[in-house]
């Protein structure tokens, strides 16, 4: 394969932490074709069931047990912290009416509704969230509603994610390619692409239909559940928009489906720095994953997936217990970025160089007794 001879070339490389270093002949800058997994799957129609095998760092299987318990109270607590900030601010900003005072008090309800709906997404998703079952399927389908991700196909889309993170034309999450989309990276810290996506998406599935690359990583016999929850939602969303026309007013829209726009720029502002700048095609998420030291604010959106690393070597540790892994694996990790203003400070340059073309990501030094 040909990715498969590029990770293999990588990870025999001599790397630095913190440098930036032309990529060699077979990484030059990629079209938008090359990220394409349909076009990928009919080139390579023997290799679409095929993942790469991941470095781990070896830890202690007692340790690591221990690490992967769920619990139901943390996860309890942050979720009855959140919906019940979405309540007050939500009541808070709509008893204000026109006032200026409501500006805000609408910017921390659409926070809250647009950015923090992404990590119970993810941490539902994985089922790690809550020990009890049931309560993850809650949660993951609210909050897929919220962030406008169809439980079904964003679930084996972030299954290829951990699989395949970022190789080229199978990870159907690459949020910056090389060169990035100035302007869709941009826009999307309003929304607006991710947005006019997924209705583009619910509009296929309501003519019976799914996208051609959602085809390539989701099972056939899931393919009705999808839409129907695609019909579900629109009828909603219909619910909405009349309701704005009979009552004269933008409030049921500023409360559900609006914060996807108005409050989408922190897990934009977090969710670019996981991966942004670093290389693709590795088998080490040491090299294309990172860690970042964040506020407590942020953390609680963001549910400490700012330790990002450690959440991709072992994904089954609850968000709970990912500063205790962090401990473990650290000295094993290249050093993480201190806040999330040093993450851009590293990240920016390297994205402004490829944009003028030039081939070059942010490589790390991998410590001695593992490298």
């Amino acid at each position: 394969m040909i990715w498969h001879a590029r990770i293999t070339l990588r990870l025999n490389m001599h790397i630095s932490h913190g440098t930036l270093n032309s990529m060699d002949s077979q990484t030059e800058l990629r079209t938008l074709d090359e990220y394409d997994l349909v076009r990928f799957q009919k080139e390579h129609p023997a290799d679409r069931h095929k993942s790469p095998s991941w470095y781990k760092t070896r830890i202690d299987r007692a340790d690591l047990k221990q690490l992967m318990q769920r619990r139901d109270l943390p996860a309890l607590r942050d979720t009855v912290l959140l919906y019940g900030l979405l309540i007050a601010t939500g009541s808070g900003a709509a008893m204000l009416g026109a006032s200026w005072l409501a500006v805000p008090v609408w910017l921390f309800y659409g926070v809250l509704y647009g950015s923090a709906a992404d990590s119970r997404w993810h941490e539902a998703g994985h089922g790690t969230a809550f020990k009890t079952g049931w309560m993850n399927d809650i949660v993951y389908q609210i909050a897929c509603f919220m962030i406008m991700r169809n439980p079904v196909t964003w679930k084996y889309s972030h299954a290829r994610h951990h699989t395949d993170t970022l190789i080229v034309g199978r990870d159907p999450e690459i949020a910056l390619m090389k060169p990035p989309r100035a302007i869709h990276t941009l826009l999307n810290f309003f929304g607006i692409p991710d947005v006019i996506d997924a209705f583009k998406r619910m509009i296929i599935h309501l003519s019976g239909r799914m996208s051609p690359d959602e085809a390539t990583y989701i099972p056939e016999s899931h393919h009705k559940k999808a839409m129907m929850i695609s019909h579900i939602w629109l009828a909603i969303y219909a619910g909405v928009i009349t309701s704005c026309f009979l009552l004269e007013s933008w409030l049921p829209v500023m409360l559900i489906g609006a914060p996807r726009l108005y409050g989408a720029w922190h897990f934009n502002m977090t969710g670019l720095i996981q991966h942004g700048g670093l290389d693709d095609n590795v088998t080490d998420h040491r090299l294309n994953t990172r860690t970042v030291y964040m506020n407590p604010v942020s953390r609680f959106i963001y549910l400490n997936m700012n330790y990002h690393v450690e959440h991709h070597m072992y994904p089954a540790v609850p968000y709970y217990n990912l500063p205790a892994l962090h401990k473990l694996l650290k000295d094993d990790l290249p050093p993480p970025c201190r806040s999330i203003w040093a993450a851009y400070k590293e990240m920016v340059p390297i994205l402004f160089r490829q944009l003028k073309g030039e081939s070059v990501y942010l490589v790390r030094t991998l410590p001695v007794r593992q490298k």
